[in-house]
């Protein structure tokens, strides 16, 4: 490295320059990912940096222009002190970013719709869109302190600190956490999402090209955040359908027994498989009731509306079960949950 010391004026610049980017990332996943969700949001980020450029780069053009111009030593410049406005200037100031910004936003708001996580895709690629007969791949995840648990229901298999998918088939990602808020994250599949404890949030998404490709904890999570990574295998069909046997033969049991030795917080872990999952083991970690004799959460809060309902009633206050446009809310998520099991938990609150 040139010492800056001994150089001066633009040479110095320019050495600078050149230091400050040898020691930059190269990593361009993001603009160049191997998923079309990623792909879209990469394109995004494309379009919003040269709509920004519009104004930058003359903005550092001008800079320079005018610190030139209006150097010391060019005395010929024009001086106008007693200048202070222009019409054409302050049109050009004004309309220029204004556009840019009407242009970014209605942009961002199309693509905040488009890339909703929550929203099933429509298309494999940008020249083909999802066939009729395409069912996704459902895979449910937990972050764990500090590792990721996969779990395949249609497949009946759960893999820990890998994850594997087919090209072109859309997936279906369900997302929840046992202590810590934490975040998801495939660079080359999609954006990053959460997982938070006692919720499930989702993420749609699709592979396009084979490899294997990084997954991460993008957010600090404890003392184990930086080894809480994965490898996501992206596969052709028969290779994927091979690696589900290897699980179903290789692997070992996951069962509540076993999920609760597992859930205790370590560090770089291996990669583990299991051929044999309870089915409704993501459903109790979801509502915290995996240990036996421990109430869901959705139980108990069915059972607190059924009791407010019940109350009500008798007061002689007329109670409608179910909200009148059939709408859950966040405002109505209880009746409505409490509606839909009343058959199932009448029996209970009436002992």
């Amino acid at each position: 490295m040139p010492d800056l010391k001994k150089l001066r004026g633009p040479s110095r610049l320019v050495a600078a320059l050149l230091a400050a980017a040898s020691l930059a990332g190269c990593n361009t996943v993001v603009l160049n990912p191997a998923g079309d969700v990623a792909a879209q949001s990469g394109n995004l980020v494309i379009i919003a940096t040269l709509l920004m450029l519009i104004i930058i780069v003359p903005v550092m053009v001008l800079i320079l222009l005018f610190a030139f111009k209006y150097r010391e030593s060019n005395e010929p410049a024009d001086y106008d002190p007693e200048w202070h406005h222009s019409t054409t200037l302050e049109l050009v100031i004004w309309s220029v970013p204004l556009l840019i910004i009407i242009a970014l936003g209605s942009i961002t708001w199309i693509y905040t719709h488009k890339l909703d996580p929550y929203r099933p895709l429509d298309r494999v690629d940008a020249n083909r869109p999802v066939p009729a007969d395409v069912k996704p791949l459902e895979v449910e995840v937990v972050a764990m302190d500090w590792k990721w648990l996969f779990i395949y229901p249609e497949q009946g298999i759960a893999t820990i600190n890998e994850l594997a998918a087919p090209v072109d088939r859309p997936i279906r990602f369900k997302l929840t956490a046992t202590t810590t808020m934490n975040a998801f994250y495939v660079p080359d599949l999609a954006g990053m999402i959460y997982a938070m404890p006692s919720m499930q949030t989702q993420l749609n998404a699709v592979i396009n090209k084979p490899g294997v490709y990084k997954g991460m904890s993008s957010h600090y999570s404890g003392a184990g955040f930086a080894g809480m990574t994965f490898k996501f295998h992206g596969l052709a069909d028969g290779d994927f359908n091979a690696w589900v046997q290897k699980a179903k033969t290789e692997g070992a049991t996951l069962d509540r027994a076993e999920y609760v030795k597992l859930e205790k917080p370590s560090e770089r872990d291996p990669v583990r498989l299991f051929g044999n999952v309870d089915s409704t083991l993501y459903h109790a970690i979801v509502n915290r009731c995996v240990e036996a004799g421990k109430m869901c959460m959705d139980d108990m809060m069915a059972k607190d509306a059924m009791a407010n309902i019940n109350a009500r009633t008798k007061a002689g206050k007329s109670v409608s079960l179910l909200p009148q446009d059939d709408v859950c809310t966040a405002a109505n998520a209880t009746q409505v949950v409490a509606a839909l099991r009343v058959d199932e938990i009448a029996p209970t609150v009436a002992q």
